[in-house]
């Protein structure tokens, strides 16, 4: 394979023929800052991918590495060769996401994605402390629902105050010797709102149960160094970072061993089965390492386009569930006596491509149970609308949101 080469297609057919794709080939120039994918969600001039918190557009460098991993052929479970060699590919990935993200290598547990690494955490880490007497799961009300389905088995919920935050009066009292995983999560995927996680945590560490954060949200935006930050678990996910949907990782401390909760060959640590994912654990793995090292310029700079997008929805007739102090990434407003789905679909209309919400219901709208939580009632939490910010947003971007959000806006009223 020549210098420029980076990796090797389909190697499947009767002549076994290799197909190299070079630095510079349409596939990858496609994924690189102006290119068309670069530029997500432009199928129009004018269009804005305001979403990015329910997943971001591929980093070229990402891309790069699952194309040069994916010609790698072999099972890592495999003593031969090829399969030591896909080995010490997996292993090198593990090495480079746990240097950007504060934890030791053998602290990684790849997933198929942050839910599979919730419900590991949870489901999993509450079943291996059964035997301990500890029968109790707590989580936080605005829980992604990876975490908050947990309550239909059983766990119980702590309230949160109507600004979104965990109220620690009431964890305090509910977090007792009977909690196996208390779980809460840095930024909320909705509102934004960051969450006081070590102050629960040194709730957790008095009763003895074990601490557990989702910090899809967090990782690229916020500080994320999972040795100082001392908890025993924490779910991260690839996509919403540059990353390729269907991977995420499970950190857990080396002494913090849940239960499986599916079954198969233990591949991971005896935790999570399954033929390990060689080139996206590779591709994960780069897009973190670039979002830690661009981490706080980036985080500046969409603090100020989310402080604009917060001033655009003001001035609409809006009012913010997001917090100035939140995550810099994440704009949540209510505009009401309007349907949430009617806003979006107007301003879809006009190439603005919002939400109403979290990405992970099946795409059926319903009032958000984060809102609810917070004390909104069902119309208002109905009424509600999430801008999210990734790397390819431009100042021009909010230009535009500036520019319809009012016609959408009063388009809706009038309908």
């Amino acid at each position: 394979m020549g210098a420029e080469a980076v990796g090797i297609g389909n190697m499947h057919g009767a002549d076994q023929g290799l197909r190299v794709f070079r630095r510079n080939s349409p596939i990858l120039s496609a994924f690189r800052p102006g290119g068309t994918i670069g530029r997500i969600g432009r199928v129009a001039d004018m269009s804005v991918y305001l979403d990015h918190a329910a997943t971001t557009p591929m980093r070229a460098e990402a891309v790069e590495a699952f194309v040069a991993a994916s010609g790698i052929v072999g099972n890592p479970a495999s003593l031969h060769r090829p399969g030591q060699r896909a080995r010490a590919a997996l292993e090198e990935a593990r090495e480079e996401l746990a240097g950007a993200v504060g934890a030791h290598p053998s602290e990684v547990i790849f997933t198929s994605g942050g839910s599979e690494a919730d419900s590991i955490a949870v489901l999993g880490g509450a079943a291996a402390r059964l035997t301990e007497g500890r029968d109790r799961i707590l989580v936080s009300a605005v829980e992604h629902p990876a975490v908050l389905g947990a309550v239909r088995r059983g766990a119980l919920t702590l309230p949160v105050t109507p600004e979104g935050l965990v109220d620690l009066e009431a964890a305090a009292a509910l977090i007792d010797p009977r909690v196996a995983v208390v779980s809460v999560m840095t930024v909320n995927n909705e509102t934004g709102v960051v969450q006081p996680v070590e102050e629960i945590r040194r709730l957790a560490v008095r009763a003895g149960a074990w601490m557990h954060s989702d910090a899809v949200q967090a990782l690229g935006h916020l500080e994320v160094d999972f040795a100082a930050g001392a908890l025993e678990l924490m779910s991260l996910s690839a996509h919403k970072i540059g990353g390729p949907v269907g991977i995420g990782a499970l950190l857990a401390r080396r002494a913090v061993v849940p239960s499986p909760i599916g079954l198969g060959g233990g591949q991971e640590r005896g935790v999570r089965s399954g033929t390990n994912a060689v080139a996206l654990a590779a591709a994960f793995a780069r897009a973190a390492t670039l979002a830690a090292l661009g981490r706080e310029a980036e985080a500046e700079r969409l603090t100020a386009l989310r402080d604009r997008v917060a001033a655009a929805a003001l001035a609409a007739g809006g009012r913010l569930n997001s917090r100035p102090d939140g995550a810099p990434h994440i704009v949540n407003a209510t505009f009401d006596g309007i349907r949430a789905d009617a806003l979006l679909f107007l301003l879809d209309q006009r190439g603005v491509h919002a939400s109403v919400g979290s990405a992970c219901r099946a795409g059926v709208h319903q009032p958000s149970d984060v809102l609810l939580a917070m004390g909104r009632s069902a119309d208002e939490a109905a009424q509600s609308l999430r801008f999210s910010l990734g790397r390819t947003t431009t100042p021009s971007d909010i230009d535009r949101l500036v520019e319809v959000l009012p016609l959408a806006v009063d388009q809706a009223r009038g309908a």
